[in-house]
């Protein structure tokens, strides 16, 4: 295998631009897409609970997607925080506390999927926070050794979630001296993804490694997606840079 999809969306708790929470529509929403792994932010999901209420066991189960849940918090009850969702099984995942000082709890979720016998995925979800400084911290934080320049990790590393930065802020700048940059402002004539219905802002990214080259960016625009939340899903089609499936 040599090409794939990733996508990444904000599901605000499910909750659309309607104020109707609907897991049902967000994965209706996410089937349109049919991505083979997809990062989710704002999830709120209390496992063993009846019917939509666990989002995220509802939402994979829809899809027929394994998936992984990255907890920060406690919500009514139930976990909240990014899920990964993937059509291929995992061997292995970590949640990374990457909270700033007193401001909300936020984590960057680690997934890693093999494709092959010598190809494995490292998918981190991340979600930043809203303030200036908290982001400085955040996006310094995950460029070390303990996160994305983990010696230990040998797959092609992709980052993609909500950065929360609409300018081109110093997580902006540091992840494009790192990594490749799916930019919605150079491969999309619209760049915004929230929220939703009218976006004014482009909050949300996918970056990656010298393994991967870009295919294609697609922000998805159906009728679903412009109100089930407020965000829109960002898709990348990737491929292999060596386009070789064997070792």
């Amino acid at each position: 295998m040599t090409s794939f999809r990733v996508a990444t969306y904000n599901v605000h708790k499910c909750r659309g631009l309607d104020g109707r929470v609907s897991s049902r529509r967000i994965a209706r929403v996410l089937s349109e897409v049919n991505a083979d792994i997809i990062a989710l932010q704002e999830v709120s999901s209390i496992e063993g609970a009846a019917g939509e209420k666990d989002q995220a066991g509802f939402i994979a189960e829809e899809l027929g997607f394994g998936y992984v849940t990255g907890e920060n918090r406690r919500l009514k009850g139930g976990a909240y925080g990014n899920v990964l969702l993937s059509r291929w099984p995992h061997v292995a995942w970590r949640n990374y506390d990457i909270t700033w000082r007193g401001c909300e709890p936020r984590g960057c979720l680690r997934v890693d999927v093999p494709l092959n016998d010598c190809r494995v995925l490292h998918i981190f979800n991340v979600h930043l926070g809203t303030n200036f400084l908290e982001r400085r911290h955040q996006a310094r934080r995950l460029i070390s050794p303990d996160i994305l320049q983990d010696a230990e990790l040998k797959g092609g590393r992709i980052v993609l979630g909500d950065f929360n930065e609409w300018t081109n802020g110093l997580a902006s700048r540091l992840f494009a001296r790192h990594f490749r940059s799916a930019g919605a402002h150079q491969n999309l004539r619209r760049t915004r993804t929230y929220p939703g219905l009218l976006p004014l802002l482009c909050l949300d990214h996918i970056y990656f490694d010298a393994a991967f080259e870009l295919e294609q960016l697609t922000l998805h625009r159906s009728r679903a997606a412009l109100i089930a939340s407020d965000h829109l899903p960002l898709i990348a089609d990737l491929r292999f840079a060596d386009a070789q499936d064997g070792c």
